[in-house]
Parts: C-alpha cells; structure tokens; sequence
C-alpha cells in the first residue's frame, strides 16, 4: 500500500494551561506541541510507534522540520480536530481545527519531516516490524544541510539542559521551540519594547502567524548552545520577520544545529479597536530595526 492511499489520522487534542499566557489565548508554542503530538499518534498508528522504535528497532523519531500557518486563534478550553496525513516517507500535512458551537474552525495549517536516529543506548536493534515503507531510512546521526549565510544579531549562550533533550543525547525539536520564543522575548526586551511593556502602556498582545523550527545536527546534552535572534524585516507596518540561529563549538568547528522564522506582531486588546492587529509606529519599528554595532 502507498504512502498516499493510507486514511490520514484523525485524533482530539486540547491545549495544555500552560500556553494561556495572554488572557485565554494560546500561544504559538503550543499549537506547535500539538503538531508533535498528532504526529505520533500517526506513528502509533501505522508503526510501531515511538517507544517501539527506540527499545525494539534502536531508532529515535526525531522531528527535524516543522512549519506551521496561524489563520486563527486557539483558546484554553477549545477542544483540537488534527488530521494527519502522510505525504512521503516520514513527511506529512497537518492541520488542526478547533470545534466552536459545533462549527469547525481551521485554526493551524503545517508540515512537519522526521528522521530515526540510530541510538548507541537503545537496547533493540532488530528489523522494523511493521510500516518500514512509510518511514525514512535511518541515519546514524543528525546531520543535515544548514541555510546559507551566517546571521549575527542579538544574542546569549545557554548549557543544553536534559530536559530539553531525547534519548539521554540531544536537544529536541521541542527544545528549539522553546528556545525561539525566548529569543522573541529576549530580543524585544533588549530593544526597550518588552512584551510586558506593550502589554501595560499600549493594550498590544503578541500575536504570531507563522513560524518554522528546523534541526541541522545534534546539540548534545550539557553543551554550551550560542543563540542569535535578528529582525529581518518588517512588513505593511504589522509583522515583523525573524530568524534565530543555534550553533555549537565542537573539536574546532562551528556547528550549526538548528535554525528558525518567526513572523510576528501584535492584536490590539482593549478599546474600540479591540482584536484588529496593531500598527508598528517608529517608536517600535526603529526598536525592532536597530542595530547592535557599538
């Protein structure tokens, strides 16, 4: 059977507390975790699933790209349609639908790849039992190619803790998800125009309509991660376009091991124009614009 002819997964989801970090809106990062998650369960449907994979076969799943679309907003308590569906071996189309009133709203829109790292601790090696022909060919490390050019830009050092990490090894995609809205967080901090800031004086509530986390090789536990964030542009004077950059230093060499985009901005929320997306004046634009350079 094709990749293409398998039914796609339809599973429920809602939201963790955790992300209602602005009224009872959900932020990105979460819409995020529930791509992870609706994707293994896809896995646990046609494959032995993740924990099959890891202890059975000496494979670890790892998402190595995911890129999201945000048409709409997500609540704490809106209960999450994801339909699965697989594309080509480890790729797959995602969407999420939050149920309102009975009505479907399309709430997220993405893709997501994934690798199977061959483990050294797993205590399995043995063939795939079921669903080989839908999964990618293993690789004995995380090494994929790096976008061109190197960005500078705001940025800090961070130790790779073990929380963010898979398999007793390495940073997680998840990691880097929460690594790029720090980033957003820090970088806004740094230019005077903290989210809180907004938030107090001017109503503005950050609001992100796409984003993109990708990982290009292995950050391994405990190492020391350098992370950039730059403002690429702004756009019609409402988004802003980010990336960040991770890399580590290793036996000489600067390895890059994940990047990310992010487009930004902010909703008004009080007052008559409340819920209409806000528009950057100089005061921000130049915030978001400027330069580091001494």
């Amino acid at each position: 059977m094709s990749v293409l002819a398998l039914p796609a997964t339809v599973t429920e989801h809602r939201p963790r507390y955790e992300g209602a970090n602005i009224r009872t809106w959900i932020g990105f990062k979460h819409f995020m975790y529930l791509v992870e998650e609706a994707v293994l369960d896809w896995l646990r449907a046609y494959t032995p699933g993740a924990r099959g994979l890891y202890l059975d076969c000496g494979l670890g799943v790892e998402i190595v790209d995911c890129s999201v679309q945000l048409p709409a907003t997500l609540e704490v308590d809106d209960l999450v349609r994801a339909r699965v569906t697989a594309t080509h071996p480890g790729r797959f189309a995602v969407t999420l639908h939050a149920v309102r009133d009975g009505a479907e709203v399309l709430v997220l829109r993405g893709k997501v790849a994934i690798a199977l790292v061959r483990e050294t601790d797993s205590p399995g090696g043995g063939p795939i039992a079921v669903g080989a022909e839908l999964l990618p060919e293993p690789t004995p490390e995380l090494r994929l190619a790096a976008p061109p050019g190197p960005v500078g830009g705001f940025g800090w050092s961070w130790p790779a803790p073990y929380y963010y990490c898979h398999f007793s090894d390495r940073v997680q995609h998840s990691g880097y998800v929460r690594v790029l809205e720090e980033a957003v967080d820090r970088y806004l901090a740094h230019r005077g125009i903290s989210v809180g800031r907004l938030v107090r004086e001017r109503g503005w509530i950050p609001v992100v309509s796409r984003a993109r986390v990708r990982l290009l090789a292995a950050a391994h536990m405990e190492e020391v991660v350098h992370t950039t964030f730059t403002v690429e542009d702004v756009l019609r004077d409402t988004l802003f376009d980010g990336r960040m950059d991770s890399y580590v230093e290793r036996g000489g060499e600067r390895i890059h091991v994940a990047t990310a985009s992010i487009l930004h901005g902010y909703a008004i929320s009080r007052g008559p124009d409340a819920g209409r997306p806000a528009t950057l004046d100089t005061e921000v634009i130049d915030a978001l614009l400027g330069s580091d350079a001494p």
